[in-house]
């Protein structure tokens, strides 16, 4: 029989592998405190780049709006606001007339399926971006055929997504179903 007896004043621990252990966390703790220095570092050298070419476009925003300013001040002056005023109606009327219409109907007879019908379209809009807006009426005898019209609108590159305002269903005097329809057209002016 044998009967354990230790004579130290601290039993015997195997600390070494906790301390081998705690020193190579250190060590990889350390190591990414300095990767993270560096990255501060670098992010805010290039946050300075950035807000200095913030404030060059500032500059240059309030230098473009001031002659702006300037420039619209000159035209809304009475002996100028008449030229002005013809101008824009002018401007207004060739940006209508450079809507091709025999494009436009092309390009429409091009998605359209065999089913659907065209029943009328509205003057095309422009707005401030020279973006054409169409505002048309399309007939089919089944939904199904719409749908596909639709579908066929927003995947042609010319078009744009549709938005529909109305529909209404077959009548007794009008057999098809009817479709107010928006879209965006992409004619080149």
């Amino acid at each position: 029989m044998k009967i354990p007896v230790n004579l130290a004043s601290d039993p015997f621990r195997h600390d070494r592998p906790i301390l081998v252990a705690s020193g190579v966390c250190a060590v990889i703790l350390a190591a990414l405190a300095c990767v993270l220095a560096f990255l501060v570092l670098g992010e805010r050298g290039r946050a300075r780049e950035t807000r200095l070419a913030v404030d060059r476009l500032d500059t240059e925003l309030r230098t473009i709006s001031a002659e702006q300013s300037r420039l619209e001040g000159t035209l809304r002056q009475p002996a100028n606001a008449e030229v002005l005023e013809r101008s824009l109606l002018l401007n207004t009327l060739i940006d209508r007339k450079s809507i091709s219409w025999t494009r436009l109907f092309a390009d429409l007879e091009a998605i359209k399926p065999y089913n659907a019908k065209v029943i009328q379209v509205r003057l095309p809009q422009i707005n401030s971006r020279n973006e054409v807006t169409l505002d048309m009426i399309i007939g089919a005898q089944e939904p199904g055929a719409a749908i596909e019209f639709f579908k066929r609108l927003e995947a042609s590159p010319l078009f744009g997504p549709a938005t529909l305002h109305a529909s209404q269903s077959p009548t007794q005097n009008e057999p098809l179903y009817r479709y107010r329809v928006s879209v965006d057209y992409a004619q080149k002016l």
